[in-house]
């Protein structure tokens, strides 16, 4: 698919639309909605403290930069300029010393932090620089903590809840997640992405880790209140898999269950799952019709097996809903 873009609604102008989430899982939301609008803005979650942005974050107090470098990436173009620069803000250093393990765009979106003293306009010009299609902003202004409440880390006692704090620990527990919650608890959204969601056609949630990449933003507080008051219409992207411990047995519907647990007021108009790991539609229609919305299934995966979206697949199914 080409870097086309479908007209709105007026047919005047390209559909606004606004990802929420973080990692590989908005990566590959970016990747495909780049193909199919030139007006995205991903709002980025920043609680990250593991590897290369736990350490920048903790040696200069900065937001956490690896999930914005990750969706800037996405947003790169598919010529010679964007795939190469892509790579080089990808690109980890090797060594016995302290570089070690430290992306190149880390360090770049770092640098223009410090030097602008604003880390929306920084994160602006790393754009220019990569001409990506697209903006990247973060949900908050100040770096967050998750703390998440999770059951059965000791299997002899597969109830009792224990309470684990940072997004790496609640991403690797041993333990089921139920709930999660935010440090500081009501922390300021960044006013960029509050603006960009009131002015959305769309948002999109998902796909990711659901509690440590896409619940978080409804847990700051004026961002939820955007995010449920917009006229924008909301589209919810389905995992292709589980992730262990943080959604392990979790079914279709359950990612659903779990979003209107943490914002009951929250609306969805359309929910979208790859049709090969829907096994009974029924229950997940049944759910996706008590938030209000319409399912829709397609071919999502890829063709070598792995559960992750196909970039070009995903923005057919795109496509499709944003021209409806």
């Amino acid at each position: 698919m080409s870097n086309s873009t479908v007209p709105h609604g007026d047919g005047r102008r390209p559909p606004r639309v606004v990802a929420l989430g973080g990692g590989h899982g908005l990566h590959a939301s970016l990747s495909a909605l780049r193909r199919v609008t030139t007006d995205v803005t991903a709002i980025v979650t920043v609680a990250d403290d593991g590897g290369s942005s736990g350490r920048l974050r903790r040696e200069l107090g900065v937001l956490p930069p690896g999930d914005l470098r990750m969706a800037l990436a996405a947003l790169c173009g598919d010529d010679e300029w964007g795939h190469t620069w892509s790579q080089v803000i990808q690109h980890r250093f090797r060594s016995e010393g302290e570089l070690h393990g430290h992306a190149v765009g880390n360090l770049l979106i770092v640098a223009l932090w410090e030097l602008l003293g604003d880390s929306v306009a920084g994160l602006d010009w790393v754009g220019q620089l990569l001409g990506a299609h697209g903006r990247v902003l973060p949900m908050s202004s100040v770096p967050l903590d998750i703390a998440a409440e999770v059951a059965g880390i000791d299997p002899d006692r597969p109830e009792e809840l224990t309470t684990v704090r940072g997004q790496v620990a609640c991403a690797s527990t041993s333990g089921q997640v139920r709930s999660i919650s935010l440090i500081p608890e009501a922390p300021p959204a960044s006013p960029q992405a509050v603006k960009a969601v009131r002015e959305a056609d769309w948002v999109v949630f998902g796909p990711g880790s659901w509690f440590t990449s896409v619940l978080p933003h409804l847990l700051v507080p004026d961002l939820a209140h955007a995010l449920v008051t917009t006229r924008a219409r909301r589209v919810v992207t389905l995992n292709l898999s589980p992730q262990r411990g943080e959604t392990d047995g979790f079914r279709p519907e359950t990612y659903l269950e779990v979003l209107h647990e943490h914002a009951p007021k929250l609306g969805v108009d359309v929910v979208l799952a790859d049709r090969g790991t829907v096994e009974d539609v029924e229950p997940l229609e049944r759910v996706v019709r008590a938030v209000g919305g319409r399912l829709e299934l397609a071919d999502l995966g890829r063709d070598d097996g792995s559960p992750r979206h196909d970039a070009e697949r995903l923005a057919a199914a795109f496509e499709r809903i944003l021209s409806d």
